[in-house]
């Protein structure tokens, strides 16, 4: 079945929520980790995730399309976040994989971060063609790079749930090229535009 994947708006604020379900698609995230300090984060997942969910409600409504929504059937299945990599502040404070202070304002240089797939959808395709849209996206807002961080499973099978940044090999397919490995299993790729 074909799937279509569009930029999550104002308009499809509902159809993310109902994706990501109660729990904020895990432990009361709502996708917002990247985008906040520790403390902030940790505020946020208190009360059921209520202030997290705001925050990205809050950036649905400012129009700032923080990522993208797979369709299949008319149906979400699968999530992307993908926006500039200024909006990710935890990036951009990070020693690993942070870029240095002279790239870190730059607009020009997205990112993509996480990957949100209900269990029953994984397998089908949905996250190559997440990342395949998250590609055209960034390059149709004018980004002149797209960045991720994705998990290197050459070693053997990991939890799904550490796979939320995507794996190596679904970028190298796509034409990314690691340009960093700060640590362990985690990897710095990056995609001219």
């Amino acid at each position: 079945m074909t799937l279509e994947v569009h930029p999550v708006s104002a308009d499809r604020w509902e159809e993310l929520a109902a994706l990501f379900g109660p729990s904020g698609a895990f432990s009361h995230c709502w996708c917002t980790w990247w985008r906040q300090t520790a403390a902030e984060f940790t505020q946020g997942v208190e009360d059921s995730g209520t202030r997290n969910r705001a925050l990205m409600r809050a950036i649905v409504e400012a129009g700032c399309e923080p990522g993208l929504l797979a369709y299949r059937d008319r149906l979400a299945v699968g999530w992307v976040s993908v926006a500039p990599r200024p909006q990710y502040g935890r990036i951009l404070r990070s020693r690993r994989i942070g870029p240095t202070p002279e790239e870190a304002p730059d607009e020009r240089s997205w990112a993509v971060v996480c990957f949100w797939i209900p269990r029953a959808e994984r397998g089908k395709g949905v996250a190559n063609a997440l990342l395949k849209a998250a590609v055209d996206h960034a390059r149709g807002r004018g980004a002149a790079t797209l960045e991720a961080y994705p998990v290197d499973t050459a070693g053997g099978r990991h939890p799904s749930a550490n796979l939320f940044t995507g794996t190596l090999g679904m970028f190298v397919r796509a034409g990314f090229q690691v340009v960093d490995r700060p640590r362990g299993t985690q990897l710095v790729v990056r995609l001219p535009l």
